[in-house]
């Protein structure tokens, strides 16, 4: 009987300190006064003195914006073409340079990219020059009316979004300056 009596102290012994362990939850520290303080799981419900307002501190792009400020459809219709092999502006592209001041004059926060395209003949080499010259000739008639500098900045991508072996038409489409809105306030901020 030694052995069941052993047995029964020994329980008896587990039972007391687990019971022991189990006499009341501690109560859970209010959250103000924590050291991180109260913690939001959901977002915020906004006052009524708030309620409408931008409080986040996050820019409206707008929908017509990309993430890095970019606003490709705003002057889409004034796309300045070029004849074959030249980076003249031509005379009846002119007006479309005149409404793009008149953007900028409007958006004085705006500035321009200039992008400056070729069609798929030539060296890529040669293409990347040509489409710079495109964009510095739209950059200097968009001077020469009233566009300061600082507003206007130049991009050349040559042939490389150019249709390959494409008819007369297509190439004629190929040979431009595209117009490119930039808002410095709606670019995301940079993660570093």
């Amino acid at each position: 009987m030694k052995f069941h009596s052993k047995s029964v102290a020994v329980s008896l012994a587990v039972a007391a300190l687990v019971l022991a362990g189990c006499t009341k939850k501690p109560d859970r520290p209010y959250p103000g006064s924590t050291v991180l303080g109260p913690q939001s799981t959901g977002p915020a419900v906004p006052t009524d003195a708030s309620f409408g307002q931008n409080t986040t501190g996050l820019v409206d792009r707008g929908a017509d914006f990309d993430p890095n400020g970019h606003n490709r459809t705003a002057l889409q219709g004034q796309t300045v073409l070029f004849d074959f092999d030249k980076s003249d502006v031509r005379a009846s592209e002119r007006e479309k340079l005149k409404v793009a001041k008149e953007y900028l004059d409007k958006n004085p926060t705006h500035r321009l990219l200039l992008e400056g395209h070729c069609d798929w003949r030539g060296t890529a080499e040669y293409n990347l020059g040509l489409g710079d010259r495109r964009a510095a000739a739209v950059r200097k008639y968009l001077q020469s009316l009233g566009v300061p500098a600082e507003r206007v900045e130049t991009l050349s991508k040559g042939s490389l979004e150019a249709a390959k072996n494409a008819d007369d038409a297509t190439m004629a489409k190929d040979r431009r300056v595209d117009l490119v809105v930039v808002n410095p306030a709606a670019a995301a901020p940079k993660a570093f």
